[in-house]
Protein backbone atom coordinates (compact mmCIF):
# COMPACT_ATOMS: atom_id res chain seq x y z
CA UNK A 1 0.00 0.00 0.00
CA UNK A 2 1.23 3.46 -0.93
CA UNK A 3 0.05 6.67 0.73
CA UNK A 4 0.47 9.71 -1.48
CA UNK A 5 -0.92 13.19 -1.99
CA UNK A 6 -4.45 13.11 -3.38
CA UNK A 7 -4.96 14.64 -6.80
CA UNK A 8 -8.12 15.83 -8.48
CA UNK A 9 -7.91 12.71 -10.64
CA UNK A 10 -8.48 10.61 -7.50
CA UNK A 11 -11.85 12.18 -6.73
CA UNK A 12 -13.97 9.96 -9.02
CA UNK A 13 -12.67 6.93 -7.12
CA UNK A 14 -13.12 8.60 -3.72
CA UNK A 15 -16.58 10.09 -4.13
CA UNK A 16 -18.60 6.83 -4.20
CA UNK A 17 -17.31 5.58 -0.85
CA UNK A 18 -17.16 9.10 0.60
CA UNK A 19 -20.84 9.53 -0.27
CA UNK A 20 -21.76 6.06 1.03
CA UNK A 21 -20.11 6.68 4.40
CA UNK A 22 -21.52 10.19 4.86
CA UNK A 23 -25.04 9.22 3.75
CA UNK A 24 -25.07 6.27 6.20
CA UNK A 25 -24.78 8.85 8.98
CA UNK A 26 -23.09 6.50 11.44
CA UNK A 27 -19.57 7.88 11.85
CA UNK A 28 -19.17 11.51 10.73
CA UNK A 29 -20.82 14.76 11.74
CA UNK A 30 -21.19 15.80 8.10
CA UNK A 31 -24.60 16.68 6.63
CA UNK A 32 -26.24 13.49 5.34
CA UNK A 33 -27.22 15.19 2.08
CA UNK A 34 -23.71 16.59 1.46
CA UNK A 35 -23.37 17.16 -2.27
CA UNK A 36 -20.39 16.17 -4.33
CA UNK A 37 -19.11 19.69 -5.03
CA UNK A 38 -19.22 20.71 -1.38
CA UNK A 39 -17.68 17.40 -0.31
CA UNK A 40 -14.76 17.87 -2.68
CA UNK A 41 -14.18 21.42 -1.42
CA UNK A 42 -14.27 20.25 2.20
CA UNK A 43 -11.95 17.31 1.62
CA UNK A 44 -9.16 18.79 -0.49
CA UNK A 45 -7.16 21.01 1.83
CA UNK A 46 -4.57 23.62 0.90
CA UNK A 47 -1.02 23.47 2.25
CA UNK A 48 0.26 23.30 4.88
CA UNK A 49 -2.67 20.93 5.47
CA UNK A 50 -2.77 17.74 3.43
CA UNK A 51 -5.14 15.37 1.72
CA UNK A 52 -3.82 11.91 0.90
CA UNK A 53 -4.99 8.63 -0.57
CA UNK A 54 -3.96 5.08 0.17
CA UNK A 55 -3.65 3.05 -3.03
CA UNK A 56 -2.82 -0.57 -3.77
CA UNK A 57 -0.23 -1.81 -6.26
CA UNK A 58 -2.72 -1.40 -9.10
CA UNK A 59 -3.48 2.22 -8.14
CA UNK A 60 -6.92 1.46 -6.71
CA UNK A 61 -7.89 4.03 -4.08
CA UNK A 62 -8.49 2.16 -0.81
CA UNK A 63 -9.04 5.12 1.47
CA UNK A 64 -8.25 8.76 2.08
CA UNK A 65 -7.35 11.14 4.88
CA UNK A 66 -7.25 14.85 5.42
CA UNK A 67 -4.78 16.27 7.93
CA UNK A 68 -4.98 19.78 9.27
CA UNK A 69 -4.51 22.22 12.11
CA UNK A 70 -7.25 21.61 14.63
CA UNK A 71 -7.42 25.27 15.65
CA UNK A 72 -6.02 28.61 14.52
CA UNK A 73 -3.95 31.21 16.35
CA UNK A 74 -2.65 30.20 19.74
CA UNK A 75 -4.19 26.74 19.31
CA UNK A 76 -2.52 26.05 15.98
CA UNK A 77 0.04 23.68 17.51
CA UNK A 78 -2.60 20.90 17.68
CA UNK A 79 -3.24 18.77 14.59
CA UNK A 80 -6.30 16.78 13.59
CA UNK A 81 -7.26 14.34 10.86
CA UNK A 82 -10.25 12.59 9.35
CA UNK A 83 -10.15 9.21 7.64
CA UNK A 84 -12.40 7.43 5.16
CA UNK A 85 -11.80 3.84 4.10
CA UNK A 86 -13.70 2.31 1.23
CA UNK A 87 -15.94 -0.30 2.91
CA UNK A 88 -14.86 -2.80 0.25
CA UNK A 89 -11.36 -2.60 1.74
CA UNK A 90 -12.13 -2.42 5.46
CA UNK A 91 -10.24 -4.77 7.75
CA UNK A 92 -7.13 -4.65 5.56
CA UNK A 93 -5.08 -2.16 7.58
CA UNK A 94 -5.94 0.87 5.45
CA UNK A 95 -7.29 2.91 8.37
CA UNK A 96 -4.27 2.06 10.53
CA UNK A 97 -1.87 3.04 7.75
CA UNK A 98 -3.65 6.35 7.19
CA UNK A 99 -3.77 7.14 10.91
CA UNK A 100 -0.09 6.28 11.44
CA UNK A 101 0.80 8.36 8.39
CA UNK A 102 -1.08 11.36 9.76
CA UNK A 103 0.64 11.04 13.15
CA UNK A 104 4.04 11.02 11.45
CA UNK A 105 3.02 14.02 9.34
CA UNK A 106 1.96 15.92 12.45
CA UNK A 107 5.20 15.09 14.26
CA UNK A 108 7.26 16.09 11.25
CA UNK A 109 5.35 19.34 10.89
CA UNK A 110 6.11 20.27 14.51
CA UNK A 111 2.67 19.84 16.06
CA UNK A 112 2.67 19.14 19.80
CA UNK A 113 -0.40 16.89 19.81
CA UNK A 114 -3.25 15.48 17.75
CA UNK A 115 -6.89 15.76 18.72
CA UNK A 116 -9.95 14.17 17.19
CA UNK A 117 -12.97 16.32 18.02
CA UNK A 118 -15.85 13.97 17.28
CA UNK A 119 -15.27 10.21 17.36
CA UNK A 120 -18.68 8.55 17.59
CA UNK A 121 -18.53 6.24 20.60
CA UNK A 122 -20.38 3.47 18.74
CA UNK A 123 -17.65 3.47 16.08
CA UNK A 124 -15.87 0.84 18.17
CA UNK A 125 -13.39 -0.15 15.46
CA UNK A 126 -12.13 3.41 15.11
CA UNK A 127 -11.95 3.92 18.88
CA UNK A 128 -10.01 0.67 19.26
CA UNK A 129 -7.66 1.61 16.42
CA UNK A 130 -6.97 5.10 17.77
CA UNK A 131 -6.34 3.74 21.27
CA UNK A 132 -3.90 1.16 19.87
CA UNK A 133 -1.93 3.97 18.22
CA UNK A 134 -1.75 5.97 21.44
CA UNK A 135 -4.83 8.19 21.58
CA UNK A 136 -6.85 8.50 24.76
CA UNK A 137 -10.47 9.53 25.25
CA UNK A 138 -10.17 12.76 27.23
CA UNK A 139 -13.87 13.52 27.27
CA UNK A 140 -17.21 12.52 25.85
CA UNK A 141 -20.03 14.82 24.84
CA UNK A 142 -23.12 12.92 26.05
CA UNK A 143 -25.71 12.43 23.32
CA UNK A 144 -23.59 14.54 20.99
CA UNK A 145 -24.42 12.41 17.95
CA UNK A 146 -27.80 11.24 16.69
CA UNK A 147 -27.00 7.79 15.34
CA UNK A 148 -29.58 6.60 12.78
CA UNK A 149 -29.89 3.16 14.41
CA UNK A 150 -28.83 3.61 18.04
CA UNK A 151 -30.26 7.04 18.79
CA UNK A 152 -28.33 9.64 20.73
CA UNK A 153 -24.81 8.46 21.57
CA UNK A 154 -21.69 10.18 22.82
CA UNK A 155 -18.96 11.90 20.83
CA UNK A 156 -15.46 11.21 22.14
CA UNK A 157 -12.71 13.78 22.10
CA UNK A 158 -9.49 11.83 21.62
CA UNK A 159 -5.98 13.16 22.16
CA UNK A 160 -2.38 12.07 21.79
CA UNK A 161 0.70 14.06 22.72
CA UNK A 162 3.36 14.02 20.02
Amino acid sequence: MLIREATTEDWPAMWPFFHEIVAAGETLTYPLQLGEDDAREWWYLAAPNRTVVAVDDDGTVLGTAKMNRNHMGNGSHIASATYLVDPKHSGQGVGRALCEHSVEWARGAGFRAMQFNAVVETNVYAVKLYRSIGFDVIGTLPEGFNHPKQGYVGLHIMHMAL
